[in-house]
This record gives structure tokens, sequence and C-alpha cells, in this order.
């Protein structure tokens, strides 16, 4: 590994994000994966929209490209088994990712995670490859909001939690 991606991979792992899990169901297939790198775009326009980053070699990613939508499940503390499942960090029960956790499909079929603090239910606008990654913008089409909770964080190469701090 070369100094500057060294450097930027230590550099990245001080910036915390949001552990979320994007699923997408629909004539591809199921499937979901954890990911970190979500944030929104713009809630002006037709519809509000998001990014989220795919690897490409991800299992997930050509079901979202095939099916057109995805939903951003944004995990809770608490929740890090479903991140471990979802990022195959640990075997799935019963062989299927989507057992780990209720789920049920919102507008676009996408399944959102019910344990899930928010769901941003999405359809796939534009996708585009980027090194290693799709890039993979989404109107959103429906929202699903948890009455309580705060978010499950990962930085430091690890989850985090407000008392960490």
């Amino acid at each position: 590994m070369n100094d500057l991606k060294a450097r930027f991979l230590e550099g990245m792992s001080r910036a915390a994000a949001s552990v979320c899990v994007v699923t997408t169901d629909g004539p591809a297939g199921r499937g979901g994966v954890t990911v970190s790198a979500m944030t929104s775009i713009s809630a002006d326009g037709e519809r509000p929209t998001m990014l989220t980053c795919l690897n490409a070699d991800a299992s997930s990613l050509p079901l979202v490209l095939e099916n057109g939508c995805f939903c951003i499940n944004v995990l809770s503390t608490g929740q890090t088994e479903i991140s471990d499942v979802f990022s195959s960090r640990v075997p799935p029960p019963g062989g299927d990712k989507f057992n780990a956790v209720e789920h049920m499909a919102l507008e676009t079929g996408a399944p959102y995670l019910k344990a899930a603090l928010v769901g941003f239910d999405c359809r796939l606008v534009s996708a585009e490859k980027l090194g290693t990654h799709h890039i993979c913008i989404g109107a959103v089409e429906a929202v699903r909001v948890a009455e309580e909770g705060e978010p499950l964080l990962y930085g430091m190469r690890r989850y985090l939690r407000a008392e960490d701090h």
C-alpha cells in the first residue's frame, strides 16, 4: 500500500459515520449490505435526494442497479449485530441476512428494517462507477422515522457510542 493511501485510510478512520444497511428487492432479487457512505443531497425539488456508495464487489450492487431501488436503513445503538450480519462479518441466521431483523416493503419494494432508526426508501435515479465503488443517487419516495433512539456510529475502525466521548 502506498503512503498516500495508508494516510488516507488512517485519516478516514477518524471521520465517524452513521452505520446504515442499504437494502433492495425486485425482479433481480433481494439483498442488503452495511455501508457508512450515505448522505442527503437536497430536500428541495420534486423529491428529496440521497447518495450512497456501494462497493463494486458487493453482491447487492447488481441487485440495486437492476431493481432500480434501495432503502437506506440507519441503524441505532444496540444494532451492531444487524450491521455485522449485513457486512458479512458474522454468518446470517439460517443463511439469509433478512432473518436477522423484521422488515417490510415500503413504496419501492425495498426492505425497510423495522428496527432501524430511520429508513429512506429511494428510487435509483443515477449510478456511476468511480474507482472501486458505485455512487448511487436516489429520489426519496418514503421515510420512516423511529420515535426514539440514537444513531450507531462507526469510527476509529470500531463502533462508537455517545459514552465513548
